[in-house]
């Protein structure tokens, strides 16, 4: 009896993330290793922040042994001292979403209603709080809840990571989740992590984006559901809803209004995703 292989025959396309300490030679060993196993490079990204060298490539192969690459792009980070990662997108796979939160449960609420409801058509694998605050919810939804402690940023990311690693995400989720993400994390999921900010970028960045407006008479208050990438609140826009602002509005009523916008935006960038709606060039989404 012949053993049967893990290997797809019709094109697929291959994510392949590169960490690690700036050294020669990585761009060349990677692209040379695509090219001789008949890819085809579709884009190909790379940055160096104080030493931490991060590159992205997408290639495209008609027929590949998913093992086979898995184990010999893993022996070519070993060589190069680097943690590589390979991520196989297929077209119709359905994707598995990890959605981070803190402790406003209003955008993580509207994904599970929708996601209840037949309206969006992923796993929504694990949710993952800085916070225990919304773990009844997880309960009641019956999604795996695990609480990582933030003391100390970069200990909680690796533990996130693993976490991601293990349930083989596709799709990560900031539900308001109110945390800064390292170079050292995002590059490692480009244009795979999807944040809602409350303002219409790139104005009133940070976590008071409705306080400033309020304090600023903003007659048009809204907020933005876009890509993560290592720039604070400016990667590339997916989706913005807006609304305005009423001369009898508190701070509190536009808190409420902004909350209604923030969860619509967000499942629509979401929805977009999951749909394969969505496609990143030189630092813009176009819609396919």
């Amino acid at each position: 009896m012949t053993e049967k292989t893990d290997i797809i025959d019709s094109k697929t396309f291959v994510e392949v993330t590169i960490v690690g300490k700036d050294k020669e030679g990585i761009v060349a060993d990677t692209t040379n290793y695509i090219f001789k196993n008949g890819g085809n490079i579709e884009k190909i990204n790379q940055n160096v922040v104080k030493g931490l060298f991060g590159m992205h490539l997408e290639a495209s192969f008609h027929t590949i042994d998913k093992a086979k690459m898995q184990k010999e792009l893993g022996e070519l980070g070993k060589k190069l001292q680097m943690e590589v990662k390979v991520h196989f997108h297929e077209e119709n796979k359905v994707k598995n979403v990890a959605i981070l939160v803190s402790r406003e449960d209003h955008c993580l609420l509207k994904i599970l209603n929708s996601k209840t409801a037949g309206e969006i058509n992923c796993n929504i694998s694990l949710i993952i709080g800085s916070d225990e605050k919304l773990k009844p919810i997880a309960d009641n939804y019956s999604i795996p809840f695990f609480f990582v402690n933030h003391t100390d940023q970069n200990i909680a990311e690796k533990e996130i990571l693993n976490l991601v690693e293990k349930f083989d995400i596709d799709l990560i989720v900031l539900a308001r989740y109110m945390r800064i993400l390292t170079p050292n994390f995002v590059w490692r999921y480009p244009n795979r992590i999807i944040n809602i900010h409350p303002s219409l970028l790139p104005a009133f960045p940070g976590a008071y984006a409705y306080v400033q407006a309020y304090e600023r008479g903003a007659k048009i208050i809204g907020c933005t559901a876009h890509f993560v990438t290592e720039d604070l609140d400016q990667g590339p826009i997916i989706i913005q809803e807006s609304f305005k602002v009423a001369p009898e509005d508190t701070l509190e009523t536009i808190k409420i209004k902004g909350q209604i916008a923030e969860a619509f935006a967000l499942l629509e960038a979401v929805k977009l995703f999951l749909e394969d709606k969505l496609e990143v060039y030189w630092g813009k989404v176009t819609y396919k």
